[in-house]
């Protein structure tokens, strides 16, 4: 007997196993053809789409964008600081409109590089992907890297610059931080070359060397390279 749709407490993927990706032997294939016609796989679809979030998921990136909000400290710079490899980047706080977890990437046939990568749905947005680590020229992180954190979550952050948006997905996201400007250090010239290129300064955090990157020269090329 077929189980009512409103008796489904968790996402059954009969589709695996006697659907169209299994043995087929579901007899409900006589009728809808295709598990994507199927009501059952309708309804697993809208259950994914409205299940909560890990706990404590929308509070945390709740606080984490909406520090720009509080009082600021005079004559600090508000950044956001995040991963790609074993480098720690920074990019100011106002360009970051949200973080979110990795999301799949469309290729745009003729057009997808190694710069552009496709595009990607931001509730129900269409935003163009990109790969900083590329443009930066960075190296992707070893399997184990002292440099990242005990737990490691990656995620695509959103940013805008003069209208322009683009999406792009990092190894870790360590939160906004506030720096002096005056204690810009120089860059290093252990820095690579391309990243050296879009960096105005070192941040020192703790034991980490942040570089400070350049997002009006970034954005520039991201413009011209990708639109």
């Amino acid at each position: 007997m077929e189980k009512p749709l409103n008796s489904l407490t968790k996402v059954d993927d009969c589709w695996n196993s006697i659907g169209v990706w299994g043995d087929r032997s579901c007899p409900q294939l006589k009728t809808y053809i295709h598990c994507h016609n199927c009501p059952v796989y309708s309804f697993a679809g809208r259950s994914l789409l409205d299940r909560e979030p890990p706990t404590g998921y929308l509070s945390e990136w709740t606080d984490l964008l909406t520090q720009e909000k509080e009082v600021s400290v005079a004559g600090t710079i508000p950044v956001l600081i995040f991963r790609l490899g074993v480098e720690w980047l920074a990019l100011p706080a106002q360009l970051c409109q949200e973080v979110t977890s990795i999301l799949t990437i469309h290729t745009v046939p003729h057009r997808s590089n190694r710069i552009l990568t496709g595009l990607v749905n931001i509730r129900g947005n269409i935003q163009l992907c990109i790969s900083l680590r590329n443009l930066l020229d960075l190296e992707k992180a070893p399997t184990s890297s002292e440099d990242a954190s005990d737990i490691v979550y990656s995620r695509m952050v959103v940013v805008e610059k003069e209208g322009n948006e683009w999406v792009f997905p990092v190894d870790e996201i360590y939160g906004i931080y506030r720096f002096n400007p005056d204690h810009l250090q120089n860059v290093p010239a252990t820095v690579a070359k391309a990243s050296e290129t879009y960096t105005k300064g070192m941040i020192k955090l703790e034991e980490k060397k942040v570089s400070y990157l350049d997002d009006e020269l970034l954005f520039y090329n991201l413009s011209r390279r990708t639109l």
